[in-house]
């Protein structure tokens, strides 16, 4: 066989990173939402989209009680995501 060779291709790699000391990490998120509130957000919208008698309030605790969710944690899931507050148009508690 003749022919030419090829070049050869040289790759560094980058030594391994330490990382960073416990004392400066962020804070920890608060812990994972139940992933039922997303269902329980999605049948609200479904419902006020098919109703319109009643307000966002009224069906969203009926949705929560056909669900069995405590109105306590899901709302207080609300406030910490804030924009959902006002996406539904319901103000902070």
């Amino acid at each position: 066989m003749s022919g030419r060779q090829r070049a050869k291709t040289v790759v560094r790699l980058e030594e391994a990173r330490q990382s960073t000391p416990t004392a400066q990490r962020a804070p920890t998120p608060p812990l994972e939402p139940d992933p039922l509130y997303g269902v329980v957000l999605l049948k609200t919208a479904m419902e006020l989209k098919r109703r319109q008698d009643g307000t966002v309030e009224d069906i969203l605790r009926g949705v929560l009680a056909r669900m069995r969710i405590p109105e306590a944690e899901f709302f207080a899931y609300l406030e910490q995501q804030g924009g959902l507050l006002q996406a539904l148009g319901m103000r902070a508690r």
